[in-house]
């Protein structure tokens, strides 16, 4: 009687299926405990500090309590703006959406904070604009094998962008350009480092003196998962608008 041999197994076959099993057990090995927090929620928490910090901005100038609790909005907008790059499926689209309402926040963001329509200060959408449009720079003219003379450009891209910001006077200037940044190219570090970096760059060079809270924005984006959440995008991007409008409006009732 022919007796059946055990099967071998397809040496192809397993290796592809080891293959597939690896980022599923990279994954697992890389999830740590405390990251709680997807995309929405921290857009959320920075929408919420940025509400607060622009109440006391319009209603309470001399109130320091304000800035405390805004200092959590830059950093994890930044941040977001970072992921957002990395996770859209269309950078140019992203860029151009960001412009667009770069230029739609600009009459409620002169309204709000000086009363008057001009050119003295621009919003923050133009710095996320701006930052966008840098790391797209950066990203093209690296290309996928950068050599030095790739890197030293691509930096000087970017440094060009962030002095752009300076010279518009965009909200946090050079720092909002050059935050993201950092955000982006430390995307493949430890998420720890790669938080403390961004929030303390931020903090160092642009928070001194008024704003030391914007470090406490490290613990939202350290405890980031990856998820973008339920998204919510067009909520996001019509309340910077939206929310300036309305504190015009009231003021000019209060007044």
């Amino acid at each position: 009687m022919k007796q059946n041999k055990p099967r071998q197994p397809n040496k192809n076959q397993s290796t592809q299926t080891q293959s597939a099993r690896k980022p599923a057990v990279a994954a697992a090995q890389g999830h740590r405990p405390y990251e709680l927090l997807d995309g929405t929620v921290l857009k959320l928490i920075a929408m919420v500090s940025m509400l607060v910090d622009h109440v006391g901005a319009v209603f309470f100038p001399e109130a320091g309590w304000r800035r405390s609790i805004g200092g959590f909005a830059m950093p994890i907008f930044s941040f977001c703006i970072a992921e957002g790059y990395i996770h859209t499926r269309d950078r140019k689209k992203y860029l151009l959406r960001m412009g667009i309402f770069a230029l739609v926040s600009e009459v409620p963001f002169d309204l709000a904070f000086d009363g008057v329509i001009g050119l003295g200060h621009q919003n923050i959408m133009v710095t996320f604009f701006l930052a966008i449009l840098a790391l797209m720079l950066f990203d093209m003219i690296r290309g996928e094998k950068p050599g030095i003379a790739q890197n030293l450009l691509a930096g000087m891209t970017v440094l060009m962008m962030a002095i752009a910001a300076l010279l518009l006077n965009a909200d946090y200037t050079l720092f909002g350009v050059l935050t993201v940044f950092l955000f982006y190219v430390l995307r493949s570090k430890h998420p720890l480092l790669r938080a403390g970096v961004g929030v303390g760059f931020l903090v160092a060079l642009r928070s001194v003196g008024y704003n030391l809270a914007a470090g406490l924005s490290f613990i939202p984006i350290a405890m980031y998962n990856g998820k973008k959440g339920k998204g919510l995008k067009w909520l996001f991007y019509a309340f910077y608008p939206g929310h300036l409008l309305a504190l015009y409006a009231l003021s000019l009732l209060v007044k």
